[in-house]
This record gives structure tokens, C-alpha cells and sequence, in this order.
């Protein structure tokens, strides 16, 4: 039994479905987007400003991609509707972010500068932030949320925050587990 594929999907104002025989088209105030199906597996329909998916069998796999299926066509709603964002802050003494076109410049303790580019339908931003530890901060945002996604994904791995310090690239209010030092324990 899937829980979350049994749950419907609010269609809203501004919001346009439509369902063909093995996708769904989903647009809405900024941009559009496509969810392929099963037909054989799935039978997705509009009822009552609904969104309902149900299952044509009750088979193993069928059970699995139900909910998932859910999932995706959820996303595509909300991110045609409100978007995704993502903020990443840099920590670290000297370290910093800038714009240079579409891409990000990142200065972050090594040699020479990292750009990254955003991935397809992705903007980046730099923020300067008032907070004495933070240096600055990237706002990654767009309608696809694995595109958003992958993009903070790349910035962050250019240098993930450290134990020790806490230097690094962070995503907002994320917790990092701080460690001792050698001395600390003499």
C-alpha cells in the first residue's frame, strides 16, 4: 500500500494539466514541465481539481513506481507553480563568492578560482550576508528540483565544510558535527 501515491495533488489557479496516453504536461506562471508514465502500470486522472493516480495492479513493481510516479508529477507542480531554492553559505577567513556572466567564481583556499556553471534552467546569485561567520552566500534557484539540486550539489563539493573549523561551503542551517583537536584532549 502506498501512502504517498494515494495522496492527490491540488491543481491551483494558473495551473494547467494535461494528460496524454503516456505523459503528463504541467504548466504553470514559470515554465512548464513533462512527467512520463506507464500507461500499463498507472492511470492518472483530473477529478474534482484533483490530481488522483491509481495503480491497474497490485504487482511488486508496480506497488514501487506508484509513489514515485506521485512524487515526480508533484514536484513538476511546484515547481512550475513557487519553484525550489537552495542557499549554500561559505565560511572561512578570505573566502569568497563572485558573478562573473552566469557562473559562480568561488575563491576558497585554493590556488586559483573555481567557476561553476548552472545546470539548464537554474539561476545562481550571490548574497552578501551581515553575519560575522558566514562570508557570503549563494542562492541556487529554478522550476526543476534535481537541476537545483545537483547545482548546490557542485558548489558545495568544490569545499565541504570541514570538522575541525568549520570552513567550507554549508548549506543553510545544516549542523555540522565539530571535532576536538589534538591538544584538546591533553
Amino acid at each position: 500500500m502506498s501512502r504517498i501515491g494515494n495522496k492527490l495533488i491540488p491543481i491551483v489557479d494558473g495551473l494547467e494539466v494535461k494528460i496524454n496516453p503516456d505523459n503528463v504536461e504541467v504548466k504553470g506562471k514559470l515554465g512548464s514541465d513533462v512527467v512520463k508514465y506507464d500507461p500499463n502500470l498507472l492511470k492518472i486522472e483530473v477529478e474534482d481539481g484533483n490530481i488522483k493516480i491509481t495503480r491497474l495492479n497490485e504487482e511488486k513493481f508496480t506497488k514501487q513506481i506508484h509513489g514515485t510516479t506521485r512524487a515526480l508529477l508533484n514536484n513538476a507542480v511546484v515547481g512550475c507553480m513557487e519553484g525550489y531554492k537552495k542557499v549554500l553559505e561559505i565560511v572561512g577567513i578570505g573566502y569568497h563568492a563572485d558573478m562573473k556572466g552566469n557562473d559562480v567564481v568561488l575563491s576558497v583556499g585554493y590556488s586559483h578560482p573555481i567557476t561553476i556553471s548552472p545546470l539548464e534552467g537554474v539561476t545562481i546569485k550571490v548574497i552578501e550576508t551581515k553575519n560575522k561567520e558566514v562570508n557570503s552566500a549563494i542562492e541556487v534557484s529554478g522550476q526543476d528540483k534535481f537541476a537545483v539540486g545537483q547545482t548546490a550539489a557542485l558548489i558545495r563539493e568544490v569545499r565541504r565544510p570541514e570538522p575541525y573549523k568549520g570552513k567550507g561551503i554549508r548549506y543553510q542551517n545544516e549542523r555540522i558535527l565539530r571535532k576536538e583537536g589534538k591538544r584538546a584532549g591533553k
